[in-house]
């Protein structure tokens, strides 16, 4: 590895003389402090090529690169010190890790003649290190890395904004300068005289100045920083142009100390996803964001066990929502996994539609005040969330057309550009599903919301000289009624007049027109605000943490922003004092706590000046001359009015420094964030609760579920006792609290659960009022910046110790990391041995009474030696456990195994008794089922041989009776037995024959079947090409079929006629013989003629069947070759059309022939059947006659 080596002008030697006598060669600040920084690191050059100063900025310019070799000679110029490039620079590591440093006598002169050590330089105190020259063509930036170190006293010069003093402007190449309208612009120093300089404007011109009139610029590498701490000079100029720097490049977030600083960009930038999440969450990513602030949150409750808290604050239209629901995306994706956190994110549009409004400077403004507390289990996971809200000062919410709507219809403002309201009131319903709001209570939401809007909408008119009203029966009065689900008569009655209470007597009195307004809309808010508080108490239960709950959370609060326009009033009066309470709770925790600690523990501490807001709270909040309380006391006199408070105001509060009175009925506020005027016109009425008993009673009358619930609700509240002096009128309605005391009691609740956690601040800055993508305008953003205190915030965390930890925790924590054991001693002394073991520089830390301070990044090098120490324990105890567990697994194997074994050996005995048990039964069911089977076979065979006997012994019965009587005819007994056995072996060889025939016959059937099927393939191929092939060969196919038939009637004919012939010649060859005398040789000569006619019918069927077989195969053969021509699969030199055509007619001419042959064969057959059938009438006649002869 390539060492690098520094020349400076300090050597520092092994002896304490030498060291003595080297710090003779300077002024004694410059060199302890840069002795300081040498030593601490003096290790780090032998492992890191960068310079800490470099390793502390984590985020420089994206056209900023660090060169590879740090090479450079010292220089002076306007009193810098500088390391030149291209200058030789060496250096030496010896073994013992000291760092030599080799000094020449010119940088010994240098250092002698040079002024940096003069009070009023801004580098006094600093060691920098630049790259002298610049190339003009801008490929290398020039490199100035301040090292700022902390001191405990700052100048009596030095102002509000302005950490440095004015100097000479010898010493300085740029510089800022604040123009006539306000903006700053950075001029370079082209001459000086005296008091007075030359400087030149970006744009050319020249302009003389006062050197008072300039304010120090930082170097060029500084640019863009991501964290204000790392600016070597902190004022408005440098603050203003960091925060441009990164705005133009879409790095809308900076740090400044323990704040983040968020500038609203108007646009989508890609700073957000599952890919940015993953980074932060392994770390790596450290540039400023919410992500970062999050995850922070996360492992801080994790570790201390400390509710959080993420309070996101600024002005309206600064970004406040949109920041907390990045937050809660940040928040789900880690700690997601049981689905809560999918409900818990569908919250946001549901609370951004009714409780979010479009309002002069912001299109999505916060109307009520948000603090989500998302609880999270043991292990890190969210399990519920709990919403929390301040009053609703009404959104803007349209059911159908905004024009039809009085209340929508004010501001001329219907539609939002780049806002799909079909698509956002989608997402609604589908959050509203998700939150488990069912779609009859999402039916009775609407509802509701018609019905304040068709209120806005109901008119009055004037039925008397004394201004008394009646409602007027539209289409509003109606609407109205039908959706709260009233008689419309009670709504009139309700409208128009007031029951009030006198002794023990009920007076109804009429309204006026003004009194009529105000009850309608007195109506219409309440039901509006009762239907959000429901629809958060439903959205609470959706996310109830039950059981699961274990004491930690993180909290994010979104509230509205500060507020100031033309016309402000009483909605703008609550939300401006509930910011000057938060900014209360912002300076407490990082101002006045602070340094109030550093008090109590006896730290060497400079007091840090801020703009402190108490005197404001206090001009509202003191009793009994506050302004909340002459409020309230005013709101309480019924002749009071607006002008009587702002009269009563002016009277006692004209001497109150944050209070000025105006003319007629406005007063101005200072606050934090500016001077507000306020016009007091409707201040009274708006902190009256106007809704009187009336219209809650008509709201319990009502046949729908939420009305009902709303007018619970608001008698609750009503029953509430009133602090201070009741309302005159009488009745309940004088037990009511004011709106301003609702809306404080709320607000020292939200504070209350702040102050128990540990607070995060996200600070938004707004860059334009016109929410214009790209703009910043200098003098809003430094408002801001003024309002919100950053530049306090940063100089007291540069200057502070931001990390502290009592010697107890410090002890605990850290104690193991010791080489010695140190149990027994104090945790003073151990946390003092683990200071100096990790050799922690006396000025990073400071030991008060009960705690160790730090500076900022000090506790990060033990965290990481801790992490890494535990980390090696950890995988020390996982090996050693893993043995522990693969041995027991070892032996619980061995011991499973064994028993499985026993087990399974007595299951398989079981089972094989069983199976035995079940084989013997098996054995003897068959046996008997067997025997069963055999005796059942037995008798009926049996049975069939007992018939089939009686049927022979029958039938040999009445053959031997005729034997018998032939035996009675004498001599011819001889010759007609012969002639009988002739006439039986003629019949058998003819039997046989005809079997023969027809089997040979069936065997023909088979095969013209199968040749049916190949013609049928033949034809469904054929059929793929042709159209006009397909048709002939049906045709030729039906043709087929039909001599096919003819020819199987005509083979069915001749065997039935045999099968006669064979049957009769069996059973009456007896009785032939004995009809051969009746008949003689006429007889003999018909037997012997239907026999040759029999054989000749044979022979002709033999010839018509082998025939049929050619032609069938002839014309199948040629059928398969042509349809294989025609489709390419054989190469023939002839016409596939024309040789089809001409096999068509010779089929045609051989199917005629064969018909008619085959009609001759059939004639010639039946006209033999004729004369059998002649042959065996003669033969039934003759049998009757010999019947009769016998009988006789």
């Amino acid at each position: 590895m390539e060492h690098r080596q520094v020349t400076t002008m300090f050597k520092f030697p092994k002896s304490p003389a030498l060291v003595a006598r080297s710090r003779n060669m300077v002024r004694g600040s410059f060199v302890n402090r840069a002795n300081t920084w040498l030593q601490q690191n003096g290790k780090m050059s032998r492992t890191s090529s960068v310079p800490p100063a470099f390793q502390s900025i984590k985020s420089l310019p994206p056209d900023f690169k660090v060169a590879n070799n740090l090479n450079g000679g010292l220089s002076s110029k306007n009193g810098d010190v500088r390391l030149r490039s291209g200058d030789p620079v060496r250096s030496s590591s010896p073994a013992n890790g000291a760092l030599v440093v080799e000094v020449s006598k010119e940088v010994h002169d240098c250092a002698s003649n040079m002024d940096v050590f003069d009070e009023d330089s801004p580098y006094s105190g600093q060691l920098r290190l630049l790259e002298e020259d610049r190339p003009s063509n801008g490929d290398e930036d020039s490199e100035s890395v301040p090292l700022p170190l902390s001191s405990n006293s700052t100048s009596s010069r030095e102002s509000r904004w302005c950490d440095t003093t004015p100097y000479a402007s010898k010493k300085k190449v740029q510089c800022w300068l604040q123009l006539s309208n306000g903006n700053w612009e950075l001029v370079k120093i082209i001459t000086s005289s005296g008091t007075e300089s030359v400087v030149s404007l970006p744009d050319g011109k020249v302009l003389k100045v006062h050197d008072e009139s300039l304010v120090s610029a930082n170097p060029d590498i500084l640019d863009g920083v991501d964290d204000l701490m790392q600016l070597s000079y902190l004022n408005e100029p440098s603050v203003l142009y960091n925060l441009q720097y990164r705005y133009n490049q879409n790095m809308i977030y900076t740090k400044a100390g323990p704040v983040l600083v968020a500038i609203n960009p108007f646009k989508k930038v890609p700073l957000y996803g599952n890919d940015y999440i993953e980074a932060y969450k392994r770390k790596r990513i450290e540039s400023p964001h919410v992500y970062a602030i999050t995850d922070t949150a996360i492992r801080e409750m994790i570790r201390d066990e400390v509710n959080q808290s993420i309070i996101i604050s600024g002005e309206s239209g600064a970004g406040k929502t949109e920041t907390a629901k990045i937050a809660m995306q940040y928040l789900a994706a880690l700690g997601g996994g049981s689905g809560i956190e999918y409900e818990i994110l569908k919250t946001n549009p549901i609370l951004e539609a009714f409780g979010n409004g479009k309002t002069l400077r912001n299109d999505n403004s916060s109307r009520f005040g948000k603090l989500i507390e998302i609880h999270f289990s043991e292990t890190g996971k969210i399990c519920g969330a709990n919403i929390q809200t301040s009053m609703c000062w009404g959104a803007t919410i349209s059911k159908g057309s905004a024009e039809d709507y009085k209340y929508l219809r004010q501001s001329n403002c219907y539609s939002i550009v780049g806002v799909n309201d079909a698509e956002e009131f989608r997402i609604v319903m589908e959050a509203l599903d998700v939150v488990h709001i069912s779609k009859e209570d999402q039916e009775s939401v609407f509802a509701m919301l018609a019905a304040v809007l068709w209120l806005g909408n109901v008119s009055f008119t004037v039925i008397d000289n004394e201004n008394h009203v009646q409602a007027v029966e539209d289409e509003g009065l109606f609407s109205v009624a039908k959706l709260i689900g009233c008689d419309i008569e009670d709504l009139k009655f309700t409208l128009t007049t007031r029951k009030m209470k006198v002794g023990n007597d009920n007076i109804v009195q009429k309204l006026k027109l003004s009194q009529a307004i105000d009850a309608r809309d007195a109506l219409a808010k309440s039901i509006y605000s009762c239907l959000f508080d429901w629809i958060v108490e439903q959205i609470n239960k959706s996310l109830a943490v039950g059981k699961r709950r274990t004491g930690r959370s993180i909290s994010i609060l979104d509230i509205y922003g500060f507020e100031s326009f033309n016309r402000n009033s009483f909605e703008q009066f609550c939300i401006n004092y509930a910011n000057e309470r938060l900014q209360q709770h912002f300076n407490r925790h990082l101002f006045k706590l602070e340094q109030e600690e550093y008090i109590q523990d006896g730290i060497d501490w400079a007091k840090v000046e801020f703009e402190d807001n108490q005197d404001c709270l206090n001009l509202f909040e003191k009793k009994p001359l506050g302004l909340l309380s002459l409020l309230d006391e005013e709101s309480t006199f019924p002749n009071g009015t607006d002008l009587t408070f702002a009269n009563k105001l002016k009277q006692h509060l004209n001497s109150n420094s944050c209070f000025k009175g105006e003319r007629d009925k406005a007063f101005t506020v200072c606050h934090y964030a500016g001077e507000v005027i306020y016009d007091t016109t409707g201040f009274l009425e708006k902190n009256r609760d106007l809704l009187h008993l009336d219209s809650i009673q008509l709201l319990s009358s009502s046949t729908c579920h939420l009305p009902q619930k709303f007018a619970t609700q608001m008698l609750t509240q009503t029953e509430k006792p009133a602090v201070g002096p009741l309302h005159k009128s009488g009745g309940a309605d004088s037990q009511k609290l004011s709106v301003a005391t609702k809306f404080k009691g709320q607000l020292f609740q939200l504070m209350q659960r702040l102050e128990s956690t540990t607070p995060h601040f996200i600070r938004c800055i707004k860059p334009n009022n016109l929410q214009s993508p790209g703009l910043y305008e200098q003098g809003l953003v430094l408002q801001q910046l003024r309002c919100c205190g950053v530049l306090e915030v940063v100089r007291i965390s540069r200057s502070g110790f931001p990390t502290r930890m009592s010697h107890q925790k410090f002890a605990r924590r850290y104690g193991f990391l010791l080489l010695e054991n140190v149990a027994s001693q104090d945790p003073l002394s151990v946390s003092v041995a683990i200071l100096h073991q990790f050799n922690i520089l006396p000025e990073m830390y400071q030991v008060g009474y009960t705690k160790l301070f730090f500076r900022t990044g000090q506790v990060g090098v033990l965290e990481d030696t801790r992490n890494r120490t535990l980390h090696g324990i950890l995988r020390v105890q996982s090996c050693f456990r893993g043995y522990q567990a693969r041995l027991y697994r070892k032996n619980l194997w061995r011991s499973i195994t064994t028993l499985q074994s026993f087990i399974r050996g007595e299951k398989s005995r079981k089972e094989y008794a069983a199976s035995v048990h079940r084989h013997r039964a098996a054995v003897v069911i068959q046996k008997k089922t067997k025997t069963i089977l055999a005796r059942n076979r037995l008798k009926t065979t049996i049975d069939a041989a007992v018939v089939i006997q009686s049927f022979i012994r029958g039938w040999l019965v009445r053959r031997c009776s005729g034997d018998l009587s032939l035996l009675k005819s004498g001599g011819t007994k001889t010759n007609e037995s012969d002639e009988v056995l002739v006439k039986s072996s003629f019949l058998a060889e003819l039997q046989r024959r005809v079997l023969k025939a027809e089997a040979a016959l069936r065997e023909k059937e088979e095969e013209n079947d199968i040749l049916q099927q190949r013609l049928q393939q033949y034809d469904n191929r054929w059929s793929e090409y042709e159209l006009k092939m397909k048709s002939m060969e049906e045709v030729w196919q039906k043709q087929m079929r039909s001599l096919q038939s003819s020819l199987s009637i005509a083979k069915k004919s001749l065997a039935m006629d045999d099968s006669e012939r064979n049957s009769d010649a069996s059973v009456n060859a007896s009785d032939d013989r004995d009809y051969s005398w009746d008949m003689g040789g006429n007889h003999r000569r018909q037997e012997s003629t239907g026999t040759r006619s029999m054989s000749a019918g044979l022979s002709v069927i033999s010839r018509l069947a082998e025939e049929f077989e050619q032609r069938s195969q002839v014309f199948g053969d040629d059928a398969k070759f042509l349809v294989e021509v025609k489709s390419g699969q054989v190469e023939a030199s002839l016409n596939p059309d024309k040789e089809l055509r001409r096999l068509k007619q010779m089929f045609e001419a051989w199917k005629k022939d064969y018909g008619a042959r085959l009609r001759e064969t059939k004639v010639i057959l039946n006209k033999l059947g004729t004369e059998d059938g002649s042959i065996e009438k003669a033969k039934k006649k003759w049998w009757g006659r010999r019947n009769s002869t016998r009988m006789s």
